[in-house]
């Protein structure tokens, strides 16, 4: 099944233009207006892909299946506890004043498969962040190289439908054929073609692994996206945009949102074990560089994520920022920098694998295209 490209009226839309259409989001950090909230329902452990079995170790994954079983529905606790926490999340939220959209409901305890591959389920919608990238106007779908999360983009065609009828430019990166020569088993040996799962056999990326900063977008390579992919954003957004790539030191690179955190036009949050501060791109050489406090280890169990998830937190302005209320002195720091922190109970929603950052998209945010080099 190909992935539907809404265009609308996007072809006649001038930039100058965008933002009074529905989709405008800049930065990581203007006033945001309208957001897309994630949703576990009907999850699936597939845990089945390629990716997944050659990251994790056979000791990983005994410790994994004592709490979630592979191939199988996540329990309705679990399911239940994220809904809870995500209940949270919407009501501050909505208590800030963001206007909050929501999912449609989709099954994903079902086998699919393409001509190339079969599947014995999906994953969830629990992470919008990761599936789609909003840059200015218009809303990319990406190529995400995970098999279990082909269709995930099914939860969001209602709301994407609306927006392209408003006039929204959204779009689809060409869809990947997700074959067996995409993924590298020996990475991690000496003298791989490539140090991440992923080979360049066609692009893919998932839309976490890039954050906005105006004309400036970070990112990384990582088990999740490819040199081919990047490349492809490159192409896609023209010379109007920059991106940079970090060099990650995380173990197991994915998504770059635990690694460094766009918090205000020049301040900039980072963890210092995910990347080497002294090398970050030269868009930050002016920006007050922050560096993050050690997490206090989360809760909740399996451990599908490093703690750095304490950084994946959500700005609602340049001051406002939502961090999980465990992040105590995560919470300090950013309060002796100047920041308003709301705490919010999340941790239920890490099984499902995804932080504040993940669990959302933002479609609105005030402001307009410009440099903060």
């Amino acid at each position: 099944m190909q992935s539907a490209s809404f265009s609308g009226q996007a072809g006649i839309i001038h930039k100058a233009e965008a933002a009074a259409g529905p989709i405008n989001s800049h930065t990581e950090w203007g006033l945001l207006e309208e957001v897309i909230v994630g949703t576990p329902a009907n999850a699936f452990f597939s845990f089945w892909d390629p990716i997944d079995r050659y990251l994790f170790s056979e000791e990983e994954v005994a410790e994994i299946e004592k709490y979630l079983k592979f191939r199988q529905p996540y329990p309705k606790e679990y399911v239940e506890k994220a809904r809870a926490a995500i209940g949270r999340f919407v009501h501050i939220l909505e208590a800030e004043g963001v206007k909050v959209r929501r999912l449609e409901e989709v099954r994903y305890d079902q086998a699919f498969r393409t001509p190339d591959w079969t599947t014995p389920g999906g994953f969830c919608a629990a992470n919008p962040r990761d599936l789609l990238l909003v840059i200015g106007d218009e809303v990319i779908e990406a190529p995400m190289c995970s098999r279990s999360r082909y269709f995930e983009i099914l939860a969001y065609r209602r709301l994407l439908r609306e927006y392209a009828r408003q006039g929204a430019r959204i779009v689809a990166a060409p869809r990947p054929r997700l074959r067996d020569e995409l993924y590298n088993p020996d990475y991690a040996n000496p003298g791989s073609l490539t140090p991440h799962v992923l080979t360049n056999a066609e692009p893919v990326f998932d839309a976490a692994d890039f954050v906005r900063c105006g004309r400036d977008i970070i990112g990384q390579l990582s088990h999740v996206t490819n040199q081919a992919g990047v490349d492809w954003l490159r192409h896609h957004l023209g010379p109007e945009y920059t991106i940079h790539l970090i060099e990650s030191l995380d173990p197991k690179p994915s998504h770059i949102d635990t690694t460094l955190a766009l918090l205000a036009p020049g301040k900039v949050l980072v963890n210092p074990t995910f990347t080497d501060v002294k090398k970050l791109p030269k868009v930050f050489d002016k920006w007050d560089v922050l560096i993050a406090p050690d997490p206090v280890p989360f809760n909740t169990r399996p451990r599908l994520m490093s703690n750095w998830i304490s950084i994946n937190t959500l700005m609602l302005d340049e001051e406002r920022i939502i961090v999980e209320k465990r992040q105590a002195p995560l919470i300090k720091k950013l309060k002796d920098w100047g920041f308003k922190t709301i705490p919010c109970d999340f941790e239920d929603h890490y099984p499902f694998i995804g932080g504040f950052h993940c669990a959302t998209l933002d479609v609105r945010r005030q402001g307009k295209l410009e440099s903060y080099a």
